[in-house]
């Protein structure tokens, strides 16, 4: 059966979009602050979360590999449509005009497997995305990827497999890494190698350097292959 690997980047939607009440809402935090220099940072904290959730930010991109021919593609938002310098990968560049074609772009995609592979994407990547496309009014075309939580497929979620999810707590044997962690752990070339990282996102995208952002999800997925081939030749079945 057909095997998808997948990583989204998302950026924080600009706070000023907000109407008073929802901004009201989103800052409380900072407001309940008596000190006007803590109410500042902890302002600054709420908007860098900001990223994390799909009712305040959006896609910006979306890194797809096929686990068994290592083909894939990068779709990601973009104001340059010229052609995107090749690649050292077997994987095609897609510029989107905004966010609701990228998504659109997606599900076209997924639909053709059975199976996906994530690093915390039970998490985070796939309910973003299917919030996303719901605020979107994107159609869905795979809406069983937050199932049984115990079962790899349709979904493998490393994250849950070398946590063993979670059995033993934060700070126990099995306590739950990033994936850098796990990547230099058993070998493999982190994507944060190249100096850039997830944090980075919001401030590339201002800068108008999306290629860049595309470059690095991409390599966050390439890294989640090679971890899921590792987790299946060593680990897989263990229960």
């Amino acid at each position: 059966m057909a095997t998808l690997v997948f990583d989204i980047e998302t950026s924080a939607l600009p706070i000023g979009g907000f109407d008073e009440t929802q901004q009201e809402y989103l800052l409380r935090d900072a407001e309940k602050l008596p000190d006007e220099a803590a109410k500042a940072a902890r302002r600054e904290e709420i908007q860098r979360f900001m990223s994390l959730w799909p009712l305040t930010s959006q896609v910006v991109c979306i890194a797809m590999i096929n686990a068994d021919t290592e083909r894939g593609q990068v779709i990601y938002t973009a104001d340059d449509f010229d052609e995107d310098p090749a690649s050292e990968l077997p994987v095609k560049f897609v510029a989107c005009v905004d966010e609701g074609e990228l998504l659109s772009t997606f599900w076209d995609t997924v639909k053709h497997y059975e199976n996906i592979v994530t690093f915390n994407g039970r998490s985070f990547d796939v309910p973003f995305v299917y919030l996303r496309s719901a605020v979107l009014n994107v159609p869905i075309s795979r809406k069983n990827w937050l199932g049984y939580r115990f079962a790899t497929e349709p979904h493998c979620d490393l994250a849950e497999q070398l946590s063993f999810y979670g059995v033993s707590g934060r700070d126990g044997a099995a306590r739950r890494f990033n994936l850098d962690f796990y990547c230099k752990s058993f070998g493999i070339e982190s994507p944060k190698s190249h100096g850039i990282s997830g944090m980075d996102v919001g401030q590339l995208l201002a800068e108008g350097r999306q290629r860049e952002i595309a470059e690095y999800c991409i390599r966050d997925v390439r890294a989640t292959l090679l971890l899921y081939r590792m987790w299946k030749e060593r680990l897989a079945g263990i229960k």
